[in-house]
């Protein structure tokens, strides 16, 4: 590959990572994921962000390095705006090629670049709001967002381009492959793109939804003209629209999320199955989507994104051992984890012989500001009566999210 050019002097260095591997080594990535490092060139020669050593995959960021072309030795600043491993790994053997670096960061990013690979000389820690000249009118200014999604967190935006490298805030999951930008994608692809940062955002971000907010609202006021973030496309026809799609995802934390239903679903010997089919119908009954899940066959980071962006939830599960089927219980934890609140929730399951799922269930969520109706459970296999009961409380479900939505 080739480095990608953005406008003159700046080149994005885009490596994918394949779909077999879990991102964070747990997430997975059927479409892959890109890596986005960036070079910004004035007189002086600065490159932000840096690649994961991981698969021979430096190799393919030092070829489009060097079909600029640019040397190593040319760098004259590393900018860091993120310290997490997938953008700074490679960074001992960078320092090998290059011992004369000088290293832009904030203050919480200098303590983990010692932590991390002992870097403590030729650190220039940034002020918020400072900016540093590359000539031939390259400006680069330095904007702290901390906590999106760790705490040293800062991005870059280039003056004269007006394009924001954004690091992990704007990102999606989603291989590089010929087209690079959003006015080179079809209708299908941008519908891809926006799905997949959905998806990165809640298995990613959708934790520090209050500091997204506030990151946005520290940019306000700067011309965006082009955002380039680390992992997806680069957003220079409407860098808006994945603007407004983040402070959307960021709004779910406190809802209401979109008058939508997620129905996740575990069975051990399937009477807790049973009762699928007429939840869902009593969710349709009131016109609203629904998307249903089964665990543990589907895994919870692509659960974790309809959950987040739906207002209503139903969740199934029997008891097992006098607590929750114990693969449901994981998805619940990723839940507390992910803060997945605000949602209006029904429980239904088999209680086997004596129950107990319910009561843990209880315990589970506290604090994450459900609203419930009535669950249903009841005693080894469901008759006729829980059927009509399944349907009657998720359609009542279903109007309560309606409700939320609307109010």
């Amino acid at each position: 590959m080739n480095a990608v050019q953005l406008t003159e002097g700046i080149y994005c260095l885009p490596v994918n990572l394949e779909s077999y591997q879990l991102f964070e080594g747990m997430w997975p990535m059927p479409n892959g994921i890109s890596i986005n490092s960036y070079i910004v060139r004035g007189e002086k020669t600065a490159l932000i962000d840096l690649v994961e050593d991981v698969n021979n995959k430096p190799a393919d960021f030092e070829a489009e390095l060097a079909s600029i072309p640019v040397t190593f030795d040319e760098i004259d600043y590393l900018v860091i705006n993120h310290m997490e491993p997938d953008h700074t790994s490679w960074l001992p053997t960078l320092l090998q090629k290059n011992p004369d670096l000088t290293f832009y960061v904030t203050t919480k990013a200098a303590d983990l670049l010692k932590s991390f690979y002992g870097v403590s000389e030729n650190i220039h820690i940034v002020e918020d709001g400072e900016s540093l000249e590359l000539g031939a009118g390259k400006v680069l200014t330095f904007f702290e967002t901390p906590n999106i999604h760790w705490p040293e967190t800062m991005m870059t935006y280039e003056q004269s381009s007006k394009t924001l490298f954004s690091c992990d805030a704007f990102g999606s999951y989603g291989t590089l492959d010929d087209v690079y930008f959003d006015d080179q994608l079809s209708t299908r692809q941008h519908d891809f793109f926006l799905n997949e940062a959905l998806r990165y955002y809640a298995n990613i971000v959708s934790s520090f939804s209050t500091f997204v907010l506030k990151g946005i609202d520290r940019l306000e006021g700067l011309d965006i003209q082009t955002i380039a973030p680390s992992h997806g496309i680069i957003w220079r026809e409407n860098p808006q629209a994945i603007i407004e799609s983040y402070a959307r995802f960021a709004s779910y934390l406190k809802g209401p999320a979109e008058p939508e239903v997620t129905v996740i679903w575990s069975s051990m010997y399937g009477n807790t199955e049973r009762l699928v089919k007429h939840i869902v119908q009593g969710v349709r009954m009131e016109g609203l989507p629904v998307h249903v899940y089964q665990v543990p066959d589907e895994h919870v980071g692509a659960i974790l994104a309809s959950a987040w962006k739906s207002a209503g939830l139903i969740l199934g599960m029997p008891t097992y051992e006098y607590e929750m089927f114990p693969p449901m219980a994981w998805v619940l934890d990723m839940f507390r984890r992910k803060k997945i609140w605000n949602k209006k929730v029904l429980r239904f399951g088999s209680a086997g012989w004596v129950g107990g799922a319910q009561r843990e269930f209880t315990k589970l969520t506290e604090g994450l500001k459900w609203d419930f109706i009535e669950p249903i459970e009841w005693k080894g296999a469901p008759t006729q009566g829980e059927f009509d009961v399944a349907v009657k409380q998720a359609q009542l479900l279903a109007k309560n999210v309606k409700a939320f939505c609307q109010a």
